[in-house]
C-alpha cells in the first residue's frame, strides 16, 4: 500500500493525541509523521510507534511535502490551512474556521462521503455533536425523510478541552475536602462570568447569538442542513454541559414524513455502518457515557414510538466526541481518500 507523510497540527491536545492512538489502531499508511504545535509546545518529545517525535512549532513552511495535513482544531487552521494547501496538502479540519464555507465539503463519511471529492484542497469536520446526532439520524432520513428535530445534548467537560477537565476534577476532589470551590472556565474561559460544573449543569456552550440560542446550538442546525442537503428540517436544539469526562449524549426527538415504527428504526440503525443499538429496556439496556468512552461506534438506544404527532420517534444517542466526533471521523476522511485515490 502506498504511504503518505503526514502532518498533525495540535499534536499534543487531546485531539491530536487521539489522531496519534488512532493512527496506530488503525494501520494508518503513513511513510513520515510531523508533529506540530504552537510555540507554546514546540520542542515537547512524544514516543510514538517506537520512535521519538519532537513537536515542532507550526510554520507555513512546516507542510512542505505532506500530503495529508490533520488539524486538531483551533485558531490556527484559519491561517495555516491555506499555507498547507498551497504546498500540496489536503487539510482535514476539525475547527470552526471553514464549515459553512460553500467550496469546503463538510463530511461525516457514512452520511455523505460523495461531497470529499468536490474538496478544492480543505475538507471539515463537523461539530461533535452534529456528527453524533447524524450518525443516527441518517438511516432514518433515508427511509422516511425528517420534517422536525428537537434534539437536547448533554456534553461533556472534555468537549471544551483540558482545562476544563481538570476543573471539574478539582471541583469534585474541593467539595470532597470541603474547601472552597473554585471555577474559572465554563461555561467558557473568555466569558465574562464562570460557573461549577461539579454536581451542576450549564445551559451555556459557546456565546449567546440571534434568538438567544448560543453558537454551539446553531452549529448543529446549520450544519446538518449542509451535510443532508436539505434545509427544509426544523431544528430546536439545546446544549447542555454536564459533569462527565467523556463522550456526549443527546436526547433527540424526531417528527417523520413518513411512517416508520421503533422496531424498524433499530433495523435501520441496525444496520447502518459505525452504530450499535443497545436498547434492551426490560433489561435496563442503554447508553451511557461510561460505556462509550474510547470507542468508535455511536451507540442508540431508548428508540420509541413518540404519539403526540402523527409519525414521531424518540432516541437517546451516545457517542465518543473525542473519537467519531472529531479525531476518527477526520481520519476516516483521509482512509476514504487513499482508499478511492483521491490524494
Amino acid at each position: 500500500m502506498k504511504k503518505y507523510n503526514v502532518a498533525i497540527l495540535g499534536a499534543t491536545g487531546a485531539v491530536g493525541k487521539e489522531f496519534l492512538e488512532l493512527i496506530e489502531e488503525r494501520n494508518f499508511p503513513f511513510a513520515e509523521l510531523k508533529l506540530l504545535a504552537s510555540s507554546r509546545s514546540a520542542g515537547k518529545k512524544i514516543d510514538f510507534m517506537g520512535k521519538t517525535y519532537t513537536v515542532e512549532e507550526a510554520k507555513p513552511e512546516s507542510f512542505e511535502n505532506v500530503q495529508i495535513a490533520l488539524f486538531a482544531g483551533g485558531a490556527a487552521s484559519k491561517a495555516l490551512a491555506p499555507e498547507a494547501v498551497k504546498r500540496g496538502a489536503v487539510v482535514i479540519d476539525n475547527s470552526s474556521a471553514f464549515r459553512m464555507d460553500p467550496k469546503v465539503p463538510l463530511v461525516i463519511p457514512e452520511v455523505n462521503p460523495e461531497a470529499i471529492k468536490e474538496h478544492q484542497g480543505i475538507i471539515a469536520n463537523p461539530n461533535c455533536s452534529t456528527i453524533i446526532m447524524l450518525m443516527a439520524l441518517k438511516p432514518i432520513y433515508d427511509k422516511a425523510k425528517i420534517k422536525r428535530i428537537v434534539v437536547s445534548t448533554y456534553q461533556a467537560v472534555s468537549g471544551a478541552g483540558k482545562e476544563a477537565i481538570d476543573e471539574l476534577e478539582n471541583q469534585v476532589v474541593a467539595h470532597i475536602q470541603r474547601a472552597s470551590i473554585e471555577a474559572n472556565i465554563l461555561p467558557g474561559a473568555s466569558l465574562p462570568k464562570h460557573y461549577q460544573i461539579a454536581f451542576n449543569l450549564l445551559p451555556q456552550i459557546d456565546v449567546f447569538v440571534d434568538g438567544d440560542y448560543t453558537k454551539e446550538e446553531m452549529k448543529m442546525v446549520h450544519e446538518t442542513h449542509k451535510i443532508l442537503g436539505d434545509h427544509t428540517i426544523g431544528i430546536s436544539p439545546t446544549a447542555v454541559r454536564v459533569p462527565v469526562f467523556r463522550s456526549h449524549s443527546e436526547s433527540i426527538n424526531l417528527e417523520l414524513a413518513e411512517p416508520l415504527s421503533a422496531q424498524e428504526a433499530r433495523n435501520l440503525l441496525s444496520a447502518f455502518p459505525g452504530v450499535v443499538v443497545e436498547d434492551e429496556p426490560a433489561d435496563m439496556v442503554y447508553p451511557m457515557p461510561l460505556l462509550t468512552s474510547g470507542k468508535n461506534d455511536v451507540a442508540v438506544g431508548r428508540i420509541r414510538e413518540d404519539k403526540s404527532v402523527p409519525y414521531g420517534l424518540n432516541l437517546w444517542v451516545v457517542g465518543d466526541q473525542i473519537r467519531k466526533g472529531a479525531a476518527l471521523n477526520a481520519l476516516q476522511i483521509a482512509e476514504y481518500m487513499i482508499g478511492h485515490n483521491l490524494v
